[in-house]
């Protein structure tokens, strides 16, 4: 069994690739159990995650009603649910499957190898770990499901898949391949218009392909934003960087393979 949360909430029998039908009410919560799997959930929490805004009159036995066609639909058309069973245990329930059953839980594992990759000084190997991570986001997480727990899931997510966008884009700009990782770096950029990471990585894959005004340019617009919206300069980081675009700081070119020790960045 495989679950998707990266995306449309949806599971599939690995053996075929189908997606396994599921009602409104057993997608959350799936999508509730699945966040943790493996893990005893309480009755409150799921509860609370599924009906936060409209609790039933009588919410524990709601819960076992969808706890049971969760069950049913998982092997819908005669197919078995190999590898997940719902447990039930004294005040709650355990999603029972191999952790690499859940793509978020897949995801996390992937950037937790890509990191110690990284750590090691092996960044082909990071890259290509923090690629497979990546490749398994396929839209807004939680997409079809509109609850508030759902949506302060989402931001947990977003942030985890931005970090890990940075930490990629960083490698690629420590190999010297910053035209790669440029398509990436303008949509972050235009994701999250105040990250002033973001703009320097941007600057600095700029530059490096040649394009010192446009790097310059980058700057000019985050401080005008900046400046009228939020009364601030950028950081003196950003400056710096600026200030070394501007000198032509030969420290700022890329080197080669192997020779990165500290982070692009601050090259």
């Amino acid at each position: 069994m495989e679950i998707q949360l990266l995306g449309c909430v949806e599971a599939r029998a690995r053996s075929g690739g189908d997606k396994l039908p599921l009602p409104h009410g057993t997608k959350l919560l799936l999508a509730a159990l699945a966040w943790t799997p493996g893990a005893f959930v309480a009755d409150e929490t799921l509860i609370e995650r599924v009906w936060q805004e409209r609790r039933p009159q009588h919410p524990r036995e709601a819960l076992y009603i969808q706890a049971t066609r969760l069950r049913k639909a998982l092997r819908a058309d005669g197919q078995c649910a190999e590898g997940f069973e719902l447990i039930r245990k004294r005040g709650g329930y355990v999603l029972a499957i191999d952790e690499h059953g859940v793509d978020t839980a897949r995801f996390r594992a992937l950037v937790r190898r890509a990191q110690q990759e990284a750590r090691a000084g092996e960044s082909d190997a990071a890259v290509g770990l923090y690629a497979q991570a990546l490749e398994l986001w396929r839209g807004e997480p939680l997409s079809d499901v509109r609850t508030p727990w759902a949506e302060s899931t989402r931001v947990t997510l977003r942030r985890e898949h931005r970090e890990a966008l940075i930490a990629s884009t960083e490698l690629y700009l420590r190999a010297g391949r910053h035209e790669e990782c440029l398509p990436q770096l303008h949509w972050l950029a235009e994701m999250h218009p105040f990250d002033e990471k973001v703009t320097g990585l941007l600057m600095l894959a700029l530059h490096r392909g040649g394009r010192q005004a446009d790097a310059l340019h980058c700057y000019q617009v985050l401080r005008l934003r900046m400046v009228d919206l939020l009364g601030c300069e950028p950081g003196p980081e950003l400056r710096s960087l600026h200030e070394r675009i501007l000198a032509r700081d030969p420290r700022l070119r890329p080197r080669p393979a192997g020779a990165y020790a500290a982070s692009a960045a601050s090259a």
